[in-house]
């Protein structure tokens, strides 16, 4: 662990610098959404960075920068092919109109600075465990953390499959997707990814310092909970749409569970 803090160094000039680049691109196509984009890439970005500067436990390493690269890359490309052709989202088009003439300088702090500290304290774990020496092979926490990995990133591509599909269809538009695993909770790909994340954290969990990256997998469960995530949304569809609210009633807001009967 003694090149510890040199990568964590590492990564962060490498993520700032990233999210940097990525403000100017917003800029030049006048669009912050971007930063969506660029969420996934940049644990792509710190997985591999560590890949290359760690030297830890070589069988961990691989695993850890492919289950991670996985995850980002299918993010970013979901996104992104999800984004094309599309404005500015609404959120960032409020805090555009919110701060008029200086939104330019302030997305470079708001929204691309706090995203990109924020990615790099999210992966943690995926550091601190190619890092590690020791332990020398991977054992059974190892492959529950890929398992439970595996099953967080079926449930997400499932969730968001299925609901690319359902806006694709304009008999849909204006009504609440409530099929295939969204009448199981409201938000199944929130909750795939953070199963994904306390996946990546049973894998790092038996090295020395493994159990202080608890922090990893806690940060992405708050904020999508309660900060980014469900808390946000939420209140946006609530405003828009009044089904949503017996929608609510009857299905799990995040952990997927038995959905109430209709009301007639």
């Amino acid at each position: 662990m003694e090149n510890a803090a040199a990568v964590l160094g590492a990564n962060l000039a490498a993520v700032l610098g990233f999210m940097a680049c990525a403000w100017v691109l917003s800029l030049i196509v006048r669009d912050a959404s971007i930063a969506d984009v660029c969420w996934g890439l940049g644990f792509v970005l710190v997985a591999w960075t560590t890949f290359f500067l760690a030297q830890g436990t070589g069988a961990r390493k691989a695993l850890v920068t492919t289950l991670v690269s996985l995850w980002g890359l299918r993010l970013a490309g979901y996104i992104g092919w999800r984004k094309r052709g599309q404005e500015e989202d609404r959120r960032y088009r409020a805090w555009r109109d919110r701060h008029g003439r200086r939104f330019w300088w302030v997305s470079l702090f708001t929204v691309f600075g706090v995203q990109g500290l924020l990615l790099w304290a999210i992966s943690l774990g995926v550091q601190v465990g190619q890092v590690a020496s020791k332990p020398a092979t991977l054992g059974w926490p190892a492959l529950a953390g890929a398992l439970l990995w595996a099953a967080g990133f079926i449930f997400e591509v499932v969730a968001d499959l299925q609901l690319y599909r359902f806006k694709a269809d304009s008999k849909n538009r204006g009504r609440v997707m409530d099929r295939g695993l969204w009448a199981w909770s409201r938000h199944p790909n929130y909750f795939g990814e953070t199963l994904v994340w306390w996946g990546i954290f049973l894998i790092v969990l038996p090295t020395p310092a493994g159990p202080w990256t608890v922090i990893s997998p806690a940060l992405i469960t708050f904020l999508l909970l309660r900060v980014s995530g469900v808390t946000l949304l939420e209140k946006t569809i609530t405003e828009t749409r009044p089904d949503y609210r017996a929608y609510q009633e009857r299905t799990s807001a995040f952990v997927p569970w038995f959905p109430k009967q209709k009301r007639s």
